[in-house]
């Protein structure tokens, strides 16, 4: 059986004075995860554990991101994390800091429910 995406959020999160690009990471994350609350795992009896979740993170210096344990902010199904080139820094000359912006795309999937619903007629 296929899979199908039942989510996409995005959210986006910083790190003002530390430079650290997993704080800002795991902030992207949280912010696209409170845009979302899914009623459909109670009202159609499928558990959590069925659900795929791929995380993608923007940053400008993706090796400094710890994708495990930005995964570990996951609270529900099976996830993987990447990290990728992108996101933004804004370096403050006068105070010789850098401000770190990520961005994360959360996609959620399941196995296809069509087969186990059959229309009336």
């Amino acid at each position: 059986m296929g899979e199908k995406r039942i989510i996409l959020e995005m959210g986006t999160g910083n790190d003002l004075y530390g430079r650290y690009y997993t704080k800002a990471a795991r902030r992207a994350v949280q912010d696209a995860l409170h845009h979302s609350s899914i009623t459909l795992f109670s009202k159609l009896n499928i558990d959590h554990s069925q659900m795929r979740v791929e995380v993608t993170i923007a940053v400008q210096d993706r090796e400094q991101v710890d994708c495990v344990l930005v995964a570990q902010d996951l609270p529900r199904g099976r996830a993987t994390v990447r990290a990728v080139k992108g996101g933004l820094n804004i370096a403050d000359e006068t105070s010789d800091s850098l401000h770190v912006v990520a961005t994360a795309a959360v996609e959620a999937w399941l196995p296809d429910q069509a087969p186990a619903y059959k229309l009336s007629s």
